[in-house]
């Protein structure tokens, strides 16, 4: 295996891959089985909810996508690893850390429902919103032509992350943040500095704002110094990817507002990522491969994370285990399946090979 699969050596590399299952994901089955399928195809860190179960269903599907490397390489996948898992934490109002909730009971029976169209996690039945499905996109909020649609969220506080680093073997974390909350990220910080020793990442997450570089240098002197790789995540337009290919242009704005400011960190996009934003850095020379070598201390975007996109990609694989699972009133599992699992890895497989194919 090529130490270019490693998670640390992609960071270096700049084709480093992340796949999001959520902070607010917490489908159990659909994240084991989305964690089986872009292990094959070579992940190097899955972001999933600070939740017990949750962690311990994306290390089942980790251990057996391992399980199955073998076969993997005999099928041309050479990329699995052993991915980071990466949790994450707010330190105040987040759209990633909310559900939408609403009475189904109350819903005039002659409704449309246009909620349950649009919910790209179809976690919107007859019966209201399937809790553990929603991960609070918010689509469902302004189509609503009774407005009986709302949201309540959660922080998830340092309490509740520590305890899960070392015996449940969380690699990194991402603090969620927006500009104007020094003293809430400081106080945050307060918290976990004592435990980032044990991790090999932090990432920081923050959508753009007026004054957003000044916000960035100030979290950076209150984290510094750090004994791991700092990760600035551009989160251009949450949780859009899958909506079409314009999502990417924000993305790429603001990771090219990042990188021109000269921030100590490494820059990865997030917020409507798609299968256009590879090329479209390529085509504008922000990935590494692009650049000219003879450049010394050049900057560039070392990777690109995936959320909504690459769930999308693999929701008629979901969909048809699923339905088998009605079907026998019995949970079926992917690896049991493997003509459906190989369908899987190549569609996963194209998207990452994207940014790992240099």
């Amino acid at each position: 295996m090529s130490d270019l699969f490693y998670p640390l050596r992609s960071l270096k590399a700049g084709n480093w891959f992340k796949l999001i299952c959520g902070a607010s994901f917490q489908d159990l089955p659909a994240i084991r089985t989305l964690t089986l399928i872009y292990t094959l195809a070579g992940v190097d860190c899955i972001d999933v909810a600070a939740d017990t179960a949750v962690i311990n269903s994306a290390k089942e599907g980790i251990k057996i996508a391992q399980g199955l490397g073998n076969i993997a390489k005999k099928k041309g996948y050479q990329g699995i690893n052993n991915p980071w898992l990466m949790v994450s934490l707010n330190d105040g109002e987040d759209p990633h850390f909310r559900k939408a909730y609403f009475n189904a009971q109350i819903c005039p029976p002659d409704c449309p429902r246009p909620c349950e169209t649009i919910c790209p996690a179809q976690a919107i039945n007859l019966f209201g919103v399937i809790d553990q499905r929603c991960y609070g996109c918010g689509r469902c909020l302004p189509v609503c032509p009774h407005n009986l649609i709302q949201t309540r969220s959660h922080i998830i506080t340092p309490n509740q992350i520590i305890p899960l680093i070392e015996p449940m073997g969380v690699d990194a974390l991402e603090i969620h943040t927006q500009v104007g909350r020094e003293a809430q990220f400081k106080q945050l910080w307060q918290a976990i500095a004592p435990w980032v020793d044990q991790l090999k990442l932090i990432a920081i997450s923050c959508p753009d704002g007026e004054s957003l570089i000044d916000y960035l240098h100030t979290l950076y002197e209150v984290m510094s110094p750090l004994p791991c790789p700092l990760l600035w995540q551009t989160d251009g337009r949450p949780m859009s990817g899958d909506i079409g290919k314009g999502t990417t242009h924000a993305a790429i704005k603001l990771a090219q507002k990042v990188l021109n400011s000269s921030l100590p960190g490494l820059v990865q996009l997030a917020g409507g990522t798609n299968h256009h934003t590879v090329p479209k850095l390529r085509e504008l020379g922000l990935l590494k491969e692009a650049r000219d070598k003879r450049i010394e201390n050049d900057t560039f975007v070392v990777g690109v994370a995936y959320g909504s996109y690459a769930r999308s990609l693999l929701s008629p694989i979901l969909e048809t285990l699923e339905m088998t699972s009605m079907s026998s009133n019995t949970t079926h599992q992917l690896e049991n399946y493997p003509d459906l699992l190989w369908q899987a890895v190549a569609t996963a497989y194209e998207l990452v090979s994207q940014i790992k194919s240099f």
